[in-house]
Order: structure tokens, then sequence, then C-alpha cells
């Protein structure tokens, strides 16, 4: 082929193909050979700085010592010499104190969000909006109260308030007549309110008692939110909340955290908690 090479003069292989394609053998452009040995200089300056070549025993450690851990590390210790002076001061004040300092509450809310997303967000979500059957903590709207301190006591003891059932004792228009009192945000207008005792623990004007975690009756703040409001307060009267003697009583348990966070844990949670919600 090369001897009948149709273009002479011309530096190709002599691979001709239908007429006129051909292999040219010009060399790299001098720009792209620099590059080419400059990388390969990079690669054995690098193997010999940094880790990089594996053996049977190990690797390469490189001349300058360094780790992605060690690096890590390094990062921590910056991270963990700001975060100190902070840190320090929540250990010797109480979460009210926290509070009145702006300063100090800025960086306890900012700490304590991976607290409450690795504790919390899984039941009352993310933002505090709740989930399905949790209730919601970024209202003001709370069963035992909204203090700072009252929180400090949820978060370390846990909650389990109890609504007993009372299919067994209310007929089933009785429980539609509680039912739409409830949901009208005037249950003491119904007689049985009183006649059945549920003043006892949801006080005389239907605004529930803090002490005992009963819910406010009257403020349309629902425990239990479903598409179905109506029909979701018949089954909370009739199956309670809580109550073994029904196996269909609804479970609503706050665990208690005290076993698995620290006091300062705690404390920063129940400020985070306090200015998601808004306090009370």
């Amino acid at each position: 082929m090369a001897d009948n090479n149709p273009f002479p003069g011309e530096n190709n292989t002599g691979h001709i193909w239908d007429d006129n394609l051909r292999e040219l053998d010009n060399p790299a452009p001098r720009w792209w050979m620099i590059a080419f040995w400059a990388s390969i200089l990079w690669v054995v300056g690098y193997a010999i700085l940094y880790p990089m070549i594996p053996g049977l025993s190990g690797f390469t450690k490189g001349v300058m010592g360094w780790t992605q851990i060690g690096e890590f590390k390094e990062g921590m210790d910056e991270v963990e010499a700001v975060r100190g002076e902070f840190e320090a001061k929540i250990k010797g004040m109480t979460a009210k104190e926290i509070l009145a300092d702006e300063g100090l509450s800025s960086y306890t809310v900012a700490s304590a969000k991976v607290l409450f997303g690795d504790n919390c967000a899984a039941c009352h979500g993310a933002g505090g909006q709740g989930g399905p059957g949790y209730p919601v903590i970024a209202d003001d709207d709370w069963l035992y109260g909204g203090a700072v301190e009252t929180l400090e006591q949820t978060i370390a003891n846990g909650r389990m308030g109890v609504m007993p059932s009372h299919g067994k004792i209310l007929k089933d228009e009785e429980i539609d007549a509680l039912a739409y009192a409830i949901m009208s945000g005037n249950p003491t207008a119904e007689p049985l309110f009183m006649a059945k005792a549920c003043f006892a623990c949801h006080g005389p004007d239907g605004k529930g008692m803090q002490v005992l975690g009963s819910a406010n009756l009257t403020d349309s703040v629902w425990r239990f939110a479903e598409e179905d409001q109506l029909a979701s307060v018949k089954y909370t009267i009739k199956h309670g909340v809580n109550d073994t003697s029904d196996p269909m009583s609804r479970n609503a348990v706050m665990p208690k955290f005290g076993d698995r966070l620290s006091k300062d844990e705690i404390k920063k949670l129940a400020v985070y908690v306090y200015k998601l919600g808004g306090g009370q």
C-alpha cells in the first residue's frame, strides 16, 4: 500500500481506505506532550508526599504524614475550641438563664438542631409539625404547660397521660352529643359534660388541667388530628387513651430520654423546643 501512496510527501502510514481516508503519522502537539509529562511528574510527586500506593501489608504513607482522619480531627479541634466557651457557660446555667442570654440562646438553638433531628424528628417532624398520631410542638399549645422547666421534665422523664375509655358507660347517642359539643368549642354547653364528670379532668370550663395533661377542649387544637375530626373525637371518647382495659385504646406515650441524653443535652433540647413553639 505504501508503494502506491497517492499522497506523496504526506506523512501518513500508507494505510488508505476508500481512496482518500488515511492514517497520519504526525507527532502530538508540543503543549499536549508538556501536559502529558507534567501529569506524570505530578503523580510521582503526589505519591511521594501523600498516602497512595497499596501493598501487601498496607500502603505508602507519604513523607508529609497526612491522613484524612488527621485532617478531620484537626477540624474538630477547631470547632471544639469555638464551642468550648459556650459549652462551659451552658453547664453552669439553667435553661431559663440560657433563654435570657440572646447570644447563648442562639448558640443553643443552633447546637440542638442536630440533637432534635436525631432524637425527636422521627415523631414530631423536622420542624416540629408533628406526624400522624404525634403532637405538634411548633405551636404554643401544651398539654402539660410550655414552661422551659416543664419541657425539661417532659424530655427527661417522658409522659403517658391516661384518658379512660367511656364506651361501656356511655350510649352511642351520648358519645355523639359530647363529640358535637367538643367540636363546637363549647363542651360545657352539653349537660353530659358535668353529669358524666368530664370536668374532673378537663376542668369546669373545659380548658383542661396541665397538672394532669388533660386536653383543652375549647381551642380546636387536636391531639389526634384526622381528616374526619368528628369521628376522631368520638373514637377518643369511646376508647380512651392509654387505657389498658380497652384493646382499641389510643396509644400515646412520650418516651423518656433521661437515660440516653446528658443533662446538658436535655437542657439544650428544652431551649430548642421552647423557641420552636414560642414557649408559654
